[in-house]
């Protein structure tokens, strides 16, 4: 159908450039809003009206007639009618929604994939600093990463997956502290722990068990190796360094094991502490100074955001010496431009809007040709807890939180990953393991594995050579239930592209939701394994097809497609 759609908006093309030389880019279909008024429609009649003036109900009537003297219309549309000031409804005959079954069953995995656009891009996702396991918001936000970067795949991007992350600095010496007294005998609570509500860096001690596993092993004197480093302890509790750098060590291993129980692995792990050692940060603050888009104020270097549309001027050197959070991360976007990456996506809280402004005011500033509007961001809430209709918020790993790897054993990696993806990022989610743990028609995820096992169960019990069902004939395959299915597995390739587009990996699992939904509608409607072998051959083409489509989404999304429940 994907083909037939295309001969016929090239139709649609020459008729209106006949109508009008250049209107011909007009032409464009969208589905109608009620489906009783037809399978595709235009407004192209009524958008040429104006620039034309000409009545549109008379112009669209005009188009009409040409579209119906149209071989590709003679061959593939059964009406087009006219509706309202000059909508035109186009009903397509059952043989153009039986292309799509075939369409299917031929590109397999490829089905609704693009060829490569030789364009690359960057996502930036999870980034948590090595101070402790992640928390249910990083699965979110490993969940939305890993599926926008399959998203941009299917539509031909080069992707990179990379994970930012900060080795050194005040969380990170806090954390090497608390692991020191950890080691020392000490624990939270003691008289020793710090507790100053007054004092910034005791709010910032890490009080959760897996502190004390960290002492331990570091005492030990083992070796801990994550995907980006490898350290051996000393096992002397006054080397305070080295417990640093093995504490870092540690969790980054951890984080691993969380990442790789989730199935999300990155291309690189890009450090913070890069940005300074390198001089990257030095060579931003000097170039942002000789372009005259800083001053000094207060003891105080400060950049002129304003300029760029920010509400006020930001402080990039503190009095203190030390730089605010936004100049390395300008810095660090400044490298993803000079590596070749002109479009950047980053995954981060909604706690960091604040932050947008002013990094592409910095951008900006830096002249260095990065456009404007460059990153591009995607901001997500956290998450809420339900388990026997009680909220959770803490966990006894990690002392004051859910971890992702607790919700992934108390459900599953699918559930986890399509409870995740099933809202808009910045949508409050509460997450109910009772539900993701459910084997009924309430559990989306549930619901949707089903529908690709029903259809894998059907097939095993037919017992033949799925390669030759692209070639049988379709022409029974007349029924609303079954034109309903194909017109939905049509629209996959186009639901793909808008996803990609607009960050919105949800929009997959509406999808797979309303595929599911239409397909079991189908079953109940119609036997697939009926004596007459012409009409079960036709089902099984069609089932087989929503099977395929079901299977390509939820690869997208990175949820498992069992034949079996």
């Amino acid at each position: 159908m994907l083909s037939v759609k295309n001969e016929l908006l090239l139709a649609l093309a020459a008729c209106l450039e006949n109508i009008s030389v250049g209107s011909g880019a007009k032409a464009a279909f969208e589905s109608p809003k009620v489906a009783a008024h037809g399978d595709l429609a235009t407004t192209a009649a009524m958008q040429l009206a104006k620039p034309l003036k000409r009545n549109p109900r008379q112009l669209a009537q005009e188009l009409c007639a040409a579209l119906l003297a149209d071989a590709a219309y003679v061959r593939w549309v059964d009406a087009v009618e006219i509706a309202g000031p000059g909508f035109i409804n186009i009903r397509l005959k059952p043989e153009a929604k039986q292309e799509i079954v075939r369409e299917v069953l031929g590109q397999g995995l490829k089905f609704g994939e693009q060829t490569s656009n030789g364009q690359r891009l960057l996502v930036e996702f999870v980034s948590a600093n090595p101070t402790g396991p992640l928390h249910v918001g990083h699965g979110r936000q490993a969940a939305l990463g890993d599926a926008i970067c399959n998203l941009f795949q299917t539509q031909g991007w080069d992707v990179y997956r990379e994970f930012y992350y900060n080795d050194a600095g005040v969380q990170i010496a806090t954390l090497a502290t608390s692991t020191q007294l950890r080691a020392q005998g000490f624990k939270p609570g003691d008289t020793c722990w710090p507790t100053d509500p007054d004092n910034p860096a005791s709010k910032a001690f890490y009080n959760g068990e897996y502190i004390a596993d960290i002492a331990a092993d570091f005492l030990a004197g083992k070796t801990v190796e994550s995907d980006d480093r490898s350290y051996t302890a000393s096992g002397d509790v006054n080397d305070l360094d080295g417990m640093r750098q093995f504490a870092v060590a540690y969790l980054r291993h951890e984080q691993d094991l969380d990442l790789k129980a989730f199935a999300v692995k990155f291309d690189n792990y890009y450090l913070e502490s890069s940005l300074y050692t390198s001089g990257r940060v030095a060579a931003t603050v000097q170039r942002l100074q000789e372009a005259g888009k800083t001053y000094e104020k207060d003891g105080a270097l400060w950049l002129k955001s304003t300029d760029y549309g920010d509400d006020k001027d930001r402080v990039m050197r503190k009095q203190d010496g030390t730089f605010t959070y936004f100049v390395p991360d300008v810095a660090y976007h400044i490298a993803k431009w000079e590596r070749g990456f002109t479009k950047v996506v980053n995954i981060q809280g909604t706690d960091h809007h604040g932050t947008i402004a002013r990094v592409r005011a910095g951008l900006q500033a830096a002249n260095v040709g990065i456009p404007q509007g460059y990153p591009d961001y995607v901001l997500h809430t956290m998450v809420r807890v339900v388990k026997g209709g009680e909220e959770v918020k803490i966990s006894k790993r990690a002392g004051s939180y859910v971890t992702l790897r607790d919700l992934i054993e108390w459900t599953s990696k699918d559930a986890v990953r399509f409870f995740l993806l099933s809202r808009k990022p910045d949508t409050e989610y509460t997450f109910d393991v009772d539900l993701a743990v459910a084997k009924n028609n309430d559990n989306p995820v549930y619901y949707v594995q089903y529908a690709h096992a029903r259809i894998c169960s059907v097939l095993a019990a037919w017992g033949g050579d799925r390669t030759m069902l692209g070639a049988v004939d379709l022409s029974n395959l007349t029924s609303q239930q079954a034109q309903a299915l194909m017109l939905l597995l049509a629209k996959y390739p186009e639901m793909l592209s808008a996803a990609a587009m607009g960050f919105a990996p949800h929009d997959v699992t509406f999808y797979l939701r309303e595929l599911a939904a239409c397909y079991h509608s189908y079953y109940d409607a119609e036997r697939i394994l009926v004596d007459d072998e012409v009409v079960k051959l036709a089902r099984l083409a069609l089932v087989a097809a929503t099977a395929q489509v079901l299977h390509n989404g939820l690869t997208v999304l990175g949820v498992s497609a069992p034949q079996k429940m």
